[in-house]
């Protein structure tokens, strides 16, 4: 029953993000959250914020036409009121009929919190991507565009 728990809020922070429900993603985390995804970035990880964190996503991600996160292969290891996941990850940025793809794993701890699972850490392990990887400076050009 946690374990079910625990990944339908996993589940819900990706899909809130192809959603671009921005209070489904910030619902889903701790007051302050681990963010690590320097594998892919070379950015140093860093305490945030859930608004920090879907400002950044907010400021990036709607340059595509949509995304499409898909997980699978959940390992749930339960510590009391906290829990460590781990699983594979891919996600699929598309403008047109282009496709930009990150593959990789996932690990993800959790706290309960009032009898709700909040995410505390997300590191991703970048492994890979394909397809067309020109497709994330379209999507910050497109989206400075709107903007403007």
């Amino acid at each position: 029953m946690e374990g079910h728990k625990i990944i339908q809020t996993v589940i819900d922070l990706f899909k809130g993000t192809d959603e671009r429900d921005w209070q489904k993603v910030r619902n889903v985390m701790a007051d302050s959250v681990l963010l690590d995804y320097r594998s892919m970035t070379g950015i140093e990880p860093g305490m945030q914020t859930p608004v920090q964190i879907t400002d950044a996503w907010e400021s990036f991600l709607p340059g595509f036409d949509k995304t499409d996160h898909q997980l699978s292969e959940f390992r749930v290891k339960l510590h009391g009121n906290e829990a460590d996941v781990d699983y594979i990850g891919k996600a699929d940025h598309f403008i047109g009929d282009e496709v930009w793809t990150i593959s990789g794993t996932y690990q993800t701890k959790l706290v309960k919190q009032n009898g709700t699972w909040l995410i505390t850490y997300l590191r991703l392990n970048y492994d890979k991507q394909s397809g067309n990887t020109a497709l994330p400076q379209q999507a910050k050009a497109r989206l400075s565009k709107l903007q403007s």
